[in-house]
């Protein structure tokens, strides 16, 4: 299968692992080599319940014997999708009362930036340097790392880009700027946490050019720091919000929320302004809908601080130099790439599974199963300093 995966299925880098799966359940992932691995990954923030959660699978089992895909996007109402943006509604604070359901994160931005242009009538757009939004050619313009954007231009015009927390920057943000969008956590950056009030600030100045905020909560969301959605720890809610990953909980799913005054100009002036054949899947929106519904009634978010807490505890080593990130969504800088991916290939050879950061590769990756257990923490940060000592 291996010699087949490299010779058959497109790669994105010339150093893929090629692990041989068997199965996945809870927070391990079970090789064809007849071992177990703890995940500190889940699938780089999308098994938000770790892998084969029962409530998931069931509900992925009562839709396929219903039905799956009968038409394309917003034509006829389905109970799952249904449910889950409703759902979406009542946990999100307002204006945030309507969902576009899409395929992917990705997608998702693209969708948000379109919303942007057209509610607007604007065309500039401003994002973070260093950010990260996805990899559609729209997503791609936004993001902030031009090694990974140069041979793929030309992108998007009347784009630019200002510093992650720092204020100064904001008088770019003019009357000719659609939106400003954003990672609430910058994810390829190194988890990088905003300023106590640099969002506030943010907003404040949107609202004064007439500017919408776009959040981008692809990585963040569901859960994964403590609360559903991690702009609620810095007191703003933004115009268009934009999710993925995590909540489809191991199925391909984005989305982006907005009120339904700033939703319903893609209906119109021209209507399909978004279409997509598979957004809102009944298949994918019960996957999707379970998920949410388990994060939300377990009081899973309420063990997150001390499950940070705890990794922190345990992570303490005279090669870590420092640990960012909120919640179960931390990087652990180890000082160079090449040290890093070594650390991740010795923790692979002990049973532990740890990535990198996109843009920073010296930056050692957590993002486990929201509802890893203490005992899970334990037996992986042990890894982690076993890994280390060996070096």
């Amino acid at each position: 299968m291996q010699q087949d995966f490299f010779k058959y299925q497109a790669q994105t880098t010339k150093f893929a692992a090629g692990f041989e799966v068997e199965k996945a359940e809870g927070s391990y992932i079970f090789g064809k080599d007849g071992k177990k691995y703890l995940d500190f990954v889940a699938g780089v923030s999308a098994n938000t319940l770790g892998h084969s959660h029962p409530k998931i699978v069931s509900a992925i089992k009562d839709q396929a014997e219903k039905y799956l895909h009968v038409m394309v996007y917003g034509e006829y109402a389905q109970e799952k999708p249904v449910a889950l943006c409703k759902l979406l509604a009542e946990a999100t604070p307002n204006p945030l009362e309507a969902t576009y359901l899409v395929n992917s994160g990705a997608e998702a931005i693209d969708g948000a930036l379109k919303l942007a242009k057209r509610y607007t009538g604007r065309e500039e757009i401003i994002s973070m340097k260093n950010s990260y939004h996805g990899n559609t050619h729209g997503a791609l313009s936004v993001s902030g790392n031009e090694f990974h954007k140069r041979e793929f231009r030309p992108l998007l015009p009347l784009i630019d880009f200002i510093e992650f927390n720092n204020e100064k920057e904001f008088e770019k943000i003019t009357e000719k700027t659609a939106c400003v969008i954003a990672e609430t956590i910058q994810g390829a950056a190194g988890f990088l946490v905003p300023d106590e009030n640099y969002f506030k600030n943010l907003k404040k100045r949107c609202e004064e050019v007439g500017a919408l905020l776009i959040l981008d909560e692809i990585q963040p969301g569901f859960g994964r720091t403590g609360k559903l959605f991690s702009f609620e720890h810095f007191g703003i809610v933004p115009d268009v919000l934009v999710l993925g990953k995590g909540m489809g909980g191991g199925v391909p799913v984005g989305a982006f929320m907005s009120s339904k005054k700033i939703m319903e100009t893609l209906s119109h002036s021209p209507k399909l302004g978004h279409i997509t054949t598979f957004g809102g899947n009944p298949l994918i929106a019960a996957a999707s809908l379970a998920t949410l519904e388990e994060i939300l009634g377990s009081g899973l978010m309420n063990e997150i601080e001390k499950k940070e807490k705890l990794f922190r505890e345990l992570l303490v080593h005279p090669k870590i130099k420092n640990i960012n990130g909120k919640g179960l969504m931390l990087a652990v800088n180890l000082g160079s790439p090449e040290y890093t991916l070594e650390i991740a290939k010795r923790c692979m050879e002990k049973g532990l599974i740890v990535f990198w950061q996109l843009y920073r590769n010296e930056y050692l990756r957590i993002s486990p199963p929201l509802n890893i257990s203490e005992n899970e923490i334990e037996q992986g940060c042990r890894i982690i300093l076993e890994a280390l000592d060996g070096l």
